[in-house]
């Protein structure tokens, strides 16, 4: 029992008490449906996070030679009020890519969950793709289930990868704009699939927008998005990051009029830790590094 869960239930204990003493209605005292909404509200505090899956619509692709479909996957976070709509879109294949890289790491968790099988005709068909829908959302919900699937990076970029990849293009093609797109709805997503229990996930992400949020002459955002990986980087030491994010973080400071001699002083120990070590790259060129 978690002390929020003691004291609400004592300051409820205390209210019922002074009902039972207070003369009349004039009273100050919580009523009945003021403790139910009470209680209410803290059940809810206490609710575990959890996942849910919705497919809500799928449109038809036509190429030049190829015809697919694409699913609109939508995670929404139970356990807490979640106010931000976030979605993905899926072909098939990619559920398919999913299911055999999870076979190979979880093949006997996985003997009771089976991916919806391929269809050889009528895969356009409205009816076809409405059972499908329900299908995909299902098994998702079957993969959550198993506790070490939802936990390995497989299902983790399967929701995240894609984008991940297509906003690291256009920051390498200096479109900064639409990367920042992606990578919010990237961090969205890494936050509600787990990112508050496991913060080293958003750390590549953050200092993506980080980048891309000062090549925008944003130095406020920029900054913002860098104070919240730096605690991050400190804590689980992630050496690749810690320089160039300092290094970023003190140009930043020096744009705004911010305070920046402890975060200069860190930067000095830390280049000197890895003088002759580690080659010295800036942030922006450790960003364009990834998913080349």
């Amino acid at each position: 029992m978690t002390g929020e869960f003691l004291i609400a239930k004592r300051h409820a204990f205390f209210c019922a008490c002074v009902y039972d003493l207070c003369p009349g209605p004039s009273s100050s005292c919580m009523t009945t449906k003021e403790l139910q909404q009470h209680w209410g509200a803290v059940k809810h505090r206490l609710k575990p996070v959890k996942l849910l899956f919705e497919i809500p619509s799928a449109r038809t692709i036509a190429q030049h030679l190829s015809k697919y479909v694409v699913y609109q996957i939508v995670l929404i976070r139970s356990g807490s009020y979640d106010s931000k709509r976030v979605s993905v879109e899926r072909r098939y294949s990619d559920f398919v890519h999913l299911h055999q890289q999870l076979l190979e790491d979880f093949s006997e968790e996985l003997e009771e969950v089976i991916l919806p099988r391929k269809l050889l005709t009528g895969n356009f068909n409205p009816e076809t793709i409405w059972e499908r829908r329900l299908a995909l959302r299902d098994y998702l919900a079957q993969l959550y289930a198993v506790h070490c699937v939802r936990h390995s990076h497989h299902f983790l970029d399967f929701f995240t990868e894609p984008e991940q990849r297509r906003a690291h293009g256009l920051l390498r093609a200096g479109q900064f704009g639409p990367a920042v797109a992606l990578l919010e709805t990237v961090l969205e997503l890494q936050e509600k699939m787990g990112g508050w229990q496991s913060p080293v996930l958003l750390v590549p992400t953050l200092c993506a927008l980080t980048v891309c949020q000062r090549d925008l002459e944003e130095p406020e955002s920029a900054f913002t998005m860098g104070q919240r990986a730096l605690p991050t980087v400190r804590r689980y030491g992630l050496k690749r990051y810690r320089g160039p994010l300092l290094e970023m973080m003190v140009d930043l400071g020096y744009q705004l009029g911010r305070p920046v001699a402890q975060l200069q002083e860190e930067l000095v120990q830390v280049r000197d830790a890895e003088r002759g070590l580690l080659s010295f790259r800036s942030l922006k060129e450790l960003v364009v590094q990834e998913f080349t």
